[in-house]
């Protein structure tokens, strides 16, 4: 049984943690019951922290998705008509300025390890040397500092081996300048630094606003702390079982099932009967 008191007109779900399993897999339910969602006519969002260069990544994970927020907001895609992408949004920020944040953030928080996402996708993401980088498909270029932050970037990197994810960023947000770019985490242990304004919340916008709908007519699915934006935004918050507890706290109510166990899916089985 699922608390919601009226159907959605637009479902935004988060990937990994949410609806990609710890196999880095969705299973053929989770397909099917987007799949269908679509089809009623509820406009179905894949948001992400997953940046440009995993587009085809993550339109293999959502097929059905008419739309994708990426690189946490900073860029969203149109991809409701066969196999065409139109881009609605691209933003990006100054390497120097993430340098910058670099430094505020080491000062109060101390050694990190750092790498740079270019948006030049012939330029590699470079910077220091990242064990346990968590996205194989995307190889990294150990490069000095100086090089590597330099240029429009689709955002930073930043691991501590000290803090966990939630603990930097509550650093990150003491030291760095607002105004100048945003902080988030990305629920894998990395503090990211993006572009000023960018969260999943102001992606989706891009989206309500091409429909005029409003914030009330949505639903989101979230697990990490990165998802806070679009979990408060939202009409209706469903946090995964497995969520941070901020992501809790914000949420309406829980999936009846942590990732593994399709709880989008079973979810969105469920609204299915009010669409």
């Amino acid at each position: 049984m699922i608390n919601l008191s009226k159907a959605p007109r637009l479902v935004a779900t988060d990937l990994d943690g949410t609806l990609v399993r710890s196999d880095e897999t969705v299973s053929p339910r989770s397909m099917a019951a987007l799949k269908r969602l679509a089809a009623s006519g509820v406009i179905v969002v894949g948001a992400t922290g997953r940046g440009p260069r995993l587009l085809d990544l993550c339109r293999n994970d959502i097929p059905s998705a008419d739309f994708l927020v990426l690189g946490q907001g900073a860029f969203v895609y149109e991809c409701r008509y066969d196999d065409s992408i139109v881009e609605l949004a691209n933003r990006s920020v100054e390497g120097e300025l993430i340098h910058e944040a670099l430094r505020l953030i080491e000062n109060e928080a101390g050694p990190l390890r750092a790498i740079a996402e270019p948006a030049d996708p012939d330029r590699p993401l470079s910077g220091d040397a990242m064990p346990n980088w968590p996205w194989p498909a995307v190889t990294l270029k150990v490069t000095p500092r100086e090089e590597a932050f330099t240029g429009p970037m689709v955002k930073g990197y930043f691991v501590s081996d000290s803090m966990d994810g939630p603990e930097l960023l509550l650093a990150a947000q003491e030291v760095v300048d607002t105004d100048k770019v945003t902080v988030t985490e990305s629920g894998v242990g990395i503090l990211e630094v993006c572009p000023v304004g960018v969260n999943k919340a102001a992606g989706i916008q891009v989206v309500l606003d091409k429909f005029r709908i409003g914030w009330d007519d949505v639903l989101v699915f979230g697990d990490a702390t990165n998802d806070l934006p679009m979990l408060r935004s939202a009409g209706h918050a469903v946090a995964m079982p497995n969520a941070h507890p901020w992501v809790k706290d914000v949420a309406d109510e829980l999936a009846p099932a942590g990732n593994d166990d399709d709880g989008v899916a079973q979810y969105i089985e469920a609204l299915l009967e009010l669409v």
